[in-house]
């Protein structure tokens, strides 16, 4: 009598293909002298390495990312800025900028959202596999101005043109010298067309002279980031200022005033 066939056979090619990809090899180097009855076996446990290396990974990019706390868009009010584009931050949340190279510009005053929502998709892109680096724009030029050396630049600026994300937050909020501006221009320019940009900014573009006076390379360095980018303004007051006011009037009315308690006269000595 035939036996039937195994309902859900253990593809060799495959399961030698993985055992590959976990760089697994003494394991393939000796596949062919596995006993089918082991196969089962070795299915298991390939599959925990790669569970186990995943999370493994989505840790060391969590880390790398330099993320840090952050609201979630779900608890947003969405109502509260006079101009956001709701629909624009879920295309954000898509992830396709990456897959099109092309940069995001957030656009706004203070305490609007915008650092909110660059570490929203910063996040989303490390959970869904890819690399990212969120740092304001004070950290990276500040920390590229310090390299003493030309080797010890050249490992820096590799490092921010490196992750498939790079989000520089709080651009505008400072002033800058020439030498910080060509930094930045830089590492804009290695990332031009090859891995995508995410800048938040509380000055429009026709302002950012200001905040590199005399620097020769402002232009460059908006054409670049401009080209192929989607840009989105956000127009309210800061979000901040408000929760500071309701936690304020929460506290106020947490507190009840003090009862003066009825002073009780002294009862009368008889005569």
């Amino acid at each position: 009598m035939t036996t039937p066939p195994d309902p859900c056979p253990i593809l060799h090619d495959e399961l030698l293909q993985r055992a590959a990809a976990l760089k697994l090899h003494g394991l393939v180097a000796h596949w062919g002298e596995l006993p089918e009855t082991e196969l089962p076996g070795i299915q298991r446990l390939i599959a925990w390495e790669e569970v186990e290396r995943r999370r493994r990974g989505l840790e060391r990019r969590l880390s790398a990312a330099h993320i840090g706390r952050f609201k979630p868009l779900a608890d947003f009010d969405w109502h509260w800025p006079v101009q956001c584009d709701k629909a624009a931050v879920s295309g954000f949340m898509s992830l396709n900028f990456i897959k099109e190279t092309a940069n995001i510009i957030l656009v706004g005053p203070n305490g609007v959202g915008k650092s909110m929502i660059a570490q929203n998709i910063a996040h989303h892109a490390v959970m869904q596999g890819h690399s990212a680096l969120f740092v304001t724009a004070a950290q990276m030029l500040g920390d590229l101005a310090a390299q003493d050396g030309d080797n010890a630049l050249r490992r820096r600026l590799k490092y921010y043109a490196h992750p498939d994300v790079l989000i520089i937050d709080e651009v505008g909020y400072l002033s800058y010298g020439n030498r910080h501006a060509d930094l930045l221009f830089n590492i804009i320019n290695r990332r031009y067309e090859l891995k995508p940009t995410l800048v938040t900014t509380n000055r429009p573009f026709a302002e950012w002279s200001e905040v590199f006076p005399n620097a020769a390379c402002v232009v460059s360095i908006v054409d670049r980031l401009v080209h192929h980018s989607e840009i989105l303004v956000i127009e309210g007051e800061s979000y901040r200022m408000r929760e500071a006011k309701e936690r304020a009037t929460r506290k106020k009315k947490a507190v009840k005033p003090r009862r003066n308690p009825t002073k009780r006269s002294a009862p009368k000595q008889p005569a």
